[in-house]
């Protein structure tokens, strides 16, 4: 084991080393939390891929792979379509907009202030994936070195805080390029061909398994439905997901380097299935379905390889959780406190303070995150109340205002109080993990943006001839505040 130690020790030294001179580059607000807006395409479409395919990904991947065979690839398929979806559809207008929150292209576009609430329920979202990222350290470190669940959440954590506190999105953008390789090879390149190889190669695998591993639909349609629903539209409207957007140095850029992020994914999804079918012939006692990808890789990768595809694993959680982090503090300080507070920066004078600030918010942020981490049991259900109260209380008002010019603020914001009350509400009824919560509470929020838009007046014209003016790409970066409502 010596040798996968020291793969993971110098793995985890190179991220702070990345994130020390990613300090060094990180002299603005704009090159602090989004690179400048200056990736081009082979690192946006690494680093997007590295973000959206993280724990869950992966170790998750392949534990539904276990459980139901090739359709267990259908959640990160989702992701795929979602990102392919965004990629394609809405990248180049969103790159436009040179704005750094979803709440700012609220404001931007509705002329009010829903931005606020809509804050309040993405910095839930963010917060509790960064959360739930940070507990998949604890599944990677008991691996590896044995350690306690809590040690290993702060070893792990404090490890992202740390380089996302130093460089900000320069530095997760470093380490998630690094992060991106290290999955290809760890789970693509060398983990997938030994698992098969291991498990007898597929004629073995489906000689000894139930014909029903192999069948494309196999986990059930109505699952299909709520991945797809849950994780393919809560890709198009994430801050985790547009912050990587906004760092496209062109519409060009997020629109086809999001593509081949996507395409990226869908073969992803398929690998982890495979390997957690493989899984399935050589242990197929587990105990738990979410072991499957320690297991294999405990008990039958050589020496080297196995310290490679852990890493492969701890890169998979630390690109999402560092993502979700610098989008949790982001939201946190623009849309939530200098709101409240009242903040009419003049960033010509303030940027360095701006920069310091919101360092300061990773790193306040990130120790939430640890210490919530510790103190959660149910990861699933975390995750579950946020992926819900993101798509049932923000996707139709953000749509909506890409895709409709009737909509009004008064519309997108009792749409996203009523979606986000009904998700609870529902959570409460049915139960946290139930499907109806999502399905009831989206549309619940479609009909009141409709019937309340309608209902008030249209969008003040000078508030949506700014509006088509910076999708268009026509204006500069707002200096401060997002365009006020016309008085």
């Amino acid at each position: 084991m010596a040798v996968d130690y020291t793969v993971i020790v110098v793995y985890l030294a190179g991220m702070l080393a990345m994130g020390w001179w990613g300090m060094r580059r990180a002299k603005s607000k704009s090159e602090f939390l989004v690179a400048g807006r200056r990736l081009g395409p082979a690192m946006y479409s690494g680093t997007m891929a590295a973000i959206v395919l993280g724990g869950a990904s992966t170790i998750g991947g392949v534990g539904l792979g276990y459980q139901y065979g090739l359709s267990g690839a259908w959640m990160v398929f989702a992701i795929g379509l979602g990102l392919l979806a965004l990629s394609i559809f809405f990248s180049a207008r969103i790159a436009r907009l040179k704005v750094y929150t979803v709440s700012e292209m609220l404001d931007l576009r509705y002329g009010g202030r829903a931005g606020v609430i809509s804050g309040v329920v993405m910095w839930a979202y963010t917060l509790m994936l960064a959360v739930t990222s940070t507990i998949a350290y604890a599944t990677i470190f008991d691996v590896l070195f044995d350690m306690n669940r809590t040690l290993a959440i702060v070893l792990g954590g404090s490890i992202v805080v740390a380089y996302s506190t130093l460089g900000g999105m320069w530095s997760i953008t470093l380490t998630d390029m690094v992060q991106f390789v290290v999955k290809t090879i760890g789970v693509l390149l060398l983990l997938l061909p030994i698992a098969v190889v291991k498990a007898g190669g597929f004629s073995e695998m489906k000689a000894k398994l139930p014909t029903e591993y192999f069948d494309p639909l196999g986990i059930g349609g109505e699952t299909i439905f709520t991945y797809v629903l849950i994780y393919t539209f809560g890709m198009l409207i994430g801050q985790d997901i547009w912050q990587r957007v906004f760092t496209a140095r062109s519409d060009t850029t997020a629109k086809w380097g999001g593509t081949v992020a996507g395409t990226y994914c869908l073969v992803y999804a398929v690998a982890g299935a495979v390997i957690g079918t493989a899984a399935k012939v050589m242990y197929p006692t587990l105990p738990s379905a979410d072991t499957a990808f320690a297991t294999i890789v405990k008990d039958e990768l050589p020496v080297g390889v196995r310290g490679l595809v852990l890493a492969a694993a701890l890169a998979a959680v630390m690109s999402t959780s560092s993502g979700a982090l610098i989008a949790c503090a982001t939201v946190a300080n623009n849309d939530i406190w200098s709101r409240l507070r009242g903040a009419t920066a003049d960033k010509d004078s303030e940027e360095r303070d701006e920069v310091k600030d919101n360092r300061v918010f990773i790193l306040v942020m990130g120790i939430a995150v640890i210490c919530t981490a510790i103190a959660l049991n149910n990861v699933v259900e975390a995750l579950t109340v946020a992926y819900n109260l993101l798509v049932g209380g923000l996707l139709v008002p953000i749509l909506g205002g890409l895709l409709w010019k009737r909509g009004t603020a008064q519309g997108a914001l009792a749409s996203v109080v009523v979606g986000g009350v009904a998700v609870i509400g529902l959570m409460a009824t049915y139960g946290i993990l139930a499907n109806e919560p999502v399905y009831y509470g989206l549309l619940s929020s479609l009909a009141v943006y409709v019937i309340v838009s309608l209902a008030t007046p249209a969008t003040d014209a000078a508030v949506l001839a700014a509006w088509r003016e910076r999708l268009a790409g026509r204006a500069a970066e707002p200096l401060s505040e997002p365009v006020p409502a016309h008085q």
